[in-house]
């Protein structure tokens, strides 16, 4: 066999062991020897991407297909673009890696996870249906079918998945507590006797504790069995809590930031675009129900959690922390340019768009920009949600998030989401009371009791004219991807409100902490 030959066949089997170390000695000393290989660069892309080093890895695929463009390398290229967030590139990508081109379940995998994460579960579904026929027992493939399928509301298909991934890895913690999410749970018909097993084996492992003791939250919930899915959910997040607490002291910083700079003089941007509508808030206070009802407006397109204006920002003001989202960032964004922030949002999101005047952006984390929004994007709309405190914190409390996104690690002690929440009124109190005609807020539960009367004073805040279908948010069949997956395939309904008084009696403190806090 060719010495090189070699080489790359024991890095990719170094690869499959993860032992990154002498899979990269082997692609480094291909190179060595001849600098025109572009396996041995795309093997260290995959190095990269699997050690979290993305950008490294961009640069390694692009290397690979300056010598020899393959759709293997395009495949983990929108990968890589897709875990960025740029959407643009991450589909530009996929169009040189065609489903009939790939042949390796593996690849076709990737490019299925890639076109799910920017939304187009559709497309993805034929990726991951090869896959499936390439290789159906292999459990994380049945799941990355099943949680696309889930976003797009098919979710027969997620529930057979879902239970596929479990037959064939029982311990397949993610997967549990997806088809537990999924609802359809009895005294009858129900996963307690497997959770519980479950839960006792994967004790001291903390992703998996959270992972099963939320399904066993949402299971004993379905039973009305309140106070073992609050035991559950205490037990669960208890590992995270010195977590949340260095996470609310990083957020008050930012806070703190946000208030001092409130009247600063920055200038204003010359971008003159009115095509954005942000919609901002604390998660589970309703931003997917408005989002569902503006984008089902003729002239309103979605563009779901947006990662982009954030991105915008930190492209710009270029600071050295490896966040997106900290002070530092927030407070040189100010004396940046805010135009080119503004223009770099708007390129970065206009294909989205279409031929479609608006964009709906429903990143609820958003509120932490939208001073900067308002200096960078003059013209764009904001309107924030408030719900009840109560419901929005045990809301919070009863959800998992994304586990290692920044974003959300206050959410792991209800003290820490109560404080944070208290630090989040007072801010949007604040830019509203500075500038009331810059932002709508908005009350989750006058939209909910009146909707046609709320769904109208939304519409007249967005410039946008009347139309009844804006009402039916159950027929809008766009793809859902937050914790409102299966909810807000609903009519509006007033199920939600009140909700947490199911724990009044295990959140004494929090109530007292919230106190009086307006909605």
């Amino acid at each position: 066999m060719n010495p090189i030959t070699s080489r790359l066949d024991d890095a990719a089997k170094f690869l499959s062991q993860r032992d990154y170390k002498r899979a990269h000695a082997c692609c480094v000393e291909v190179i060595a020897q001849d600098g025109s290989q572009p396996h041995a660069y795309f093997l260290l892309g995959i190095i990269h991407v699997e050690i979290g080093q993305v950008e490294k890895a961009i640069a390694l695929f692009n290397k690979s297909n300056d010598l020899e463009p393959r759709p293997i390398t395009y495949a983990y290229l929108a990968k890589c673009y897709a875990l960025k967030g740029d959407m643009q590139l991450a589909l530009a990508c996929v169009e040189h890696a065609p489903v009939e081109a790939l042949s390796r379940a593996l690849d076709l995998d990737t490019v299925g996870v890639s076109l799910s994460r920017v939304g187009l579960h559709q497309q993805a579904a034929v990726y991951f249906e090869k896959s499936l026929s390439l290789a159906p027992t292999n459990p994380q493939f049945n799941y990355n079918f099943a949680v696309s399928a889930k976003f797009a509301g098919n979710f027969d298909i997620a529930r057979k998945h879902f239970e596929r991934a479990i037959h064939y890895a029982p311990d397949f913690y993610q997967a549990h507590f997806a088809l537990s999410d999924l609802g359809e749970i009895s005294e009858q018909s129900n996963h307690l006797q497997t959770l519980h097993s479950l839960a006792a084996r994967v004790e001291t492992n903390t992703d998996a504790r959270l992972h099963i003791g939320h399904a066993l939250a949402k299971e004993y919930e379905a039973l009305k069995d309140y106070d073992n899915a609050f035991k559950a959910l205490l037990h669960a997040k208890h590992p995270q809590r010195q977590r949340s607490v260095d996470a609310l002291h990083a957020f008050e910083s930012l806070f703190s930031c946000l208030h001092n700079n409130l009247n600063s003089q920055s200038q204003t941007s010359l971008e003159d675009s009115n095509a954005p509508i942000f919609v901002v808030g604390m998660p589970r206070s309703g931003t997917t129900l408005v989002e569902r009802i503006l984008s089902h407006h003729s002239r309103v397109a979605s563009g779901g959690e947006l990662q982009d204006f954030g991105v915008a920002v930190k492209q710009i003001v270029q600071t050295d922390s490896q966040l997106v989202l900290d002070t530092p960032t927030i407070l040189k964004a100010y004396s940046s340019d805010l135009t080119a922030i503004g223009n770099r949002y708007i390129e970065r999101t206009r294909f989205l768009r279409g031929n479609t005047p608006h964009l709906v952006d429903k990143l609820p984390f958003n509120f932490f920009y939208i001073d900067l929004i308002r200096r960078a994007l003059p013209n764009a709309k904001i309107i924030c949600l408030k719900r009840n405190p109560m419901d929005t914190c045990i809301g919070n409390f009863r959800q998992l998030f994304s586990i290692h996104s920044p974003y959300y690690a206050y959410a792991y002690d209800l003290d820490v989401i109560g404080k944070f929440y208290l630090q989040f009124n007072q801010w949007i109190d604040a830019f509203a009371s500075h500038f009331p005609g810059s932002i709508r807020v908005q009350s989750y539960e006058a939209l909910a009791n009146e909707p046609e009367r709320e769904v109208k004073a939304l519409l007249d805040f967005c410039d946008l004219p009347w139309e009844a279908q804006c009402l039916q948010v159950e027929n809008n069949d766009l793809p859902v991807s937050t914790a409102s997956k299966v909810q807000v395939r609903e009519p509006i309904n007033t199920r939600s409100i009140g909700r947490w008084q199911r724990y009044q009696k295990h959140t004494q403190p929090l109530q007292a902490l919230l106190g009086e806090a307006s909605v």
